[in-house]
């Protein structure tokens, strides 16, 4: 980074490195924690998504939820959108800047659909 960006950006970025939370995130496994989960679970990637790649990450969701014995998961990849379910060209970072789009709304879609679908507890009665 030396050369490229101002000293104070570089120190920040060495201060974020070596932070206890940066540290945290890069050893946290969570697919221990994922075995455990037995409530519904919608799991999507975007296709582009160059900060948690889908063919790394899905495939290790999809298996934890499996041996959860997880019986109400959907693990999808949507395609053409990035981390921020935007609709992308490349995936990358300085293109965030660039997309006018908020979130897609295939990503919305796919979201809402499937809370629509969850089974329903049934109704109380009133007192």
């Amino acid at each position: 980074m030396s050369g490229k960006l101002p000293d104070a950006q570089i120190a920040i970025q060495i201060k974020t490195l070596t932070s206890p939370w940066f540290r945290q995130l890069l050893t946290y496994d969570p697919a221990v924690t994922l075995r455990k989960v037995t409530c519904p679970v919608l799991a999507i990637n975007g296709e582009k998504d160059m900060q948690v790649p889908p063919g790394q990450n899905l495939p290790v969701i999809r298996k934890a939820l499996a041996e959860a014995g997880n019986k109400n998961d959907e693990v999808d990849e949507l395609p053409g959108l990035n981390h921020l379910f935007q609709t992308a060209k490349t995936g990358g970072l300085g293109e965030y800047a660039e997309i006018e789009e908020t979130m897609s709304p295939v990503a919305m879609e796919k979201i809402a659909s499937w809370i629509l679908a969850l089974p329903r507890p049934p109704a109380t009665a009133q007192l």
